[in-house]
């Protein structure tokens, strides 16, 4: 692309591992060849929290809007009330209070394309809930302010693509959330998120049961005959390669995985604890079938190692990684679709050097 990207990072909650995660991963200047980064927070929390951190040689800039922001500097907007204290490992009102209004801020100016994609610091989910947000989590909030019927919460690394059903539904509600719909809904946004954000032609798709067994033929449990391969049958009608269900212990614990370019877990835990356990302190949470682009890291708050310097950066960083390739590959997809010379794309497979140079 021609101009420089412009990447807008919310702050999370101030008072758990955000800022440290945020300004470890923007260290490394060559980043800045990449793109443009834009921190919604505040330029005292950060002072605040380079200062306990020991990390005062990294420069932020501090602007007013995203038209004055430096290609080759680490920008910040302040978003948020100046008298807000930092409690670090504390769970506090101001603190939920200033991640939805830094939220909120990237989010317009996402609206408006004054930046190209959205990384998110990790958010209490408890201390944010007010009178202007009443979602369980970002991507059911994005979900409702782009007015999209589906998004997909899909996990992401070097090594496993996972998306899930239900993303933040409690246990005692899946059986009647996971519907024949829901599921081919979920399958089609995968397919589609493979297809134009990863370059993946033709993607392969692994759907997990949901019962113990895959429901051992109805012995313990039907969803998998009444629900699930019913929406694979339908998927597979429209020329979607997708294959299942599996049983989820088997399919991870024999390596199955490795065969399919993404799998599509029932719910929360069945997907992210493999996903997790396998691609460690690497992955990052993109939400598929959005018109923007946003990608977080695969953690939460972690207060209780908050100030310590102890914080593991790599999935945020790679959360910027993947922001970038995602803008990149949605452009490619757009220009071999508009040009009807073209009868097919590459895979994927070959990254971009530069990007691949900064990830080792």
């Amino acid at each position: 692309m021609s101009k420089k990207i412009n990447i807008g990072i919310s702050h999370g909650d101030i008072n758990g591992i955000s800022y440290e995660v945020i300004i470890k991963s923007l260290e490394d200047s060559r980043l800045l060849d990449l793109c443009t980064p834009i921190i919604y927070g505040s330029p005292k929390v950060a002072a605040y929290h380079k200062k306990a951190l020991d990390l005062e040689n990294v420069n932020l800039t501090t602007i007013r809007n995203v038209g004055e922001a430096s290609h080759n500097r680490i920008n910040i907007i302040n978003c948020i009330d100046d008298n807000t204290r930092v409690e670090l490992g504390k769970s506090t009102k101001q603190a939920g209070q200033s991640s939805f209004d830094a939220l909120k801020a990237a989010v317009d100016d996402l609206k408006s394309e004054s930046i190209d994609a959205l990384v998110t610091g990790p958010i209490n989910k408890h201390n944010i809930q007010s009178d202007s947000f009443r979602y369980s989590g970002h991507t059911e909030y994005l979900k409702d302010i782009f007015n999209v019927e589906e998004v997909l919460m899909l996990m992401v690394s070097e090594y496993l693509k996972v998306g899930v059903v239900a993303g933040h539904v409690p246990i005692a509600q899946l059986a009647a959330f996971i519907t024949m719909e829901k599921v081919l809904s979920k399958i089609r946004t995968l397919n589609q998120s493979l297809q134009k954000d990863f370059n993946i032609q033709k993607p392969k798709i692994a759907v997990l049961g949901l019962n113990p067994h895959a429901g051992d033929q109805g012995l313990l449990g039907d969803e998998e005959q009444n629900v699930i391969i019913p929406a694979i049958e339908e998927a597979k009608k429209h020329n979607t390669l997708v294959f299942g269900p599996f049983p989820a212990d088997g399919f991870f614990g024999s390596g199955a995985f490795s065969k399919y370019d993404g799998v599509l877990a029932m719910y929360h835990d069945q997907g992210l604890i493999p996903f997790k356990t396998i691609s460690k302190d690497d992955g990052v949470n993109y939400t598929a079938g959005l018109p923007v682009v946003r990608t977080s890291p695969a953690h939460g708050t972690a207060y209780e190692i908050a100030g310590k310097g102890e914080a593991e950066y790599s999935s945020f960083r790679n959360s910027i990684y993947l922001a970038i390739d995602i803008i990149r590959n949605r452009l490619r997809y757009d220009e071999i679709h508009s040009n009807p010379l073209h009868s097919s794309y590459n895979s994927g497979s070959d990254k971009d050097d530069d990007v691949n140079d900064l990830k080792e």
